[in-house]
């Protein structure tokens, strides 16, 4: 991992590596979108797309924080 841009506040980047095999190109596209999927890269570039208010910025990572406590006791709950 690096740091993106300059040293200060800087975010770290994961690189994403796809191995082609065969030349199927179209199974490592699919690949390649459910690792950027899954590392949420999607997810923050919709979010920097426009402006969001600091207000809005805490109700949503209440909103998430509140959704990840839920699915933490749902997998607590199946493993007893």
């Amino acid at each position: 991992m690096q740091p993106a841009g300059g040293t200060k506040g800087a975010m770290w980047v994961k690189e994403i590596e796809v191995k082609v095999i065969d030349n199927d190109i179209e199974k490592a596209m699919r690949i390649l979108k459910k690792k950027i999927q899954n590392d949420g890269l999607f997810k923050r570039l919709k979010l920097k797309k426009s402006y969001e208010k600091p207000s809005e910025f805490r109700r949503r990572k209440q909103r998430e924080a509140h959704r990840r406590e839920r699915i933490a006791a749902a997998r607590a709950a199946r493993r007893r």
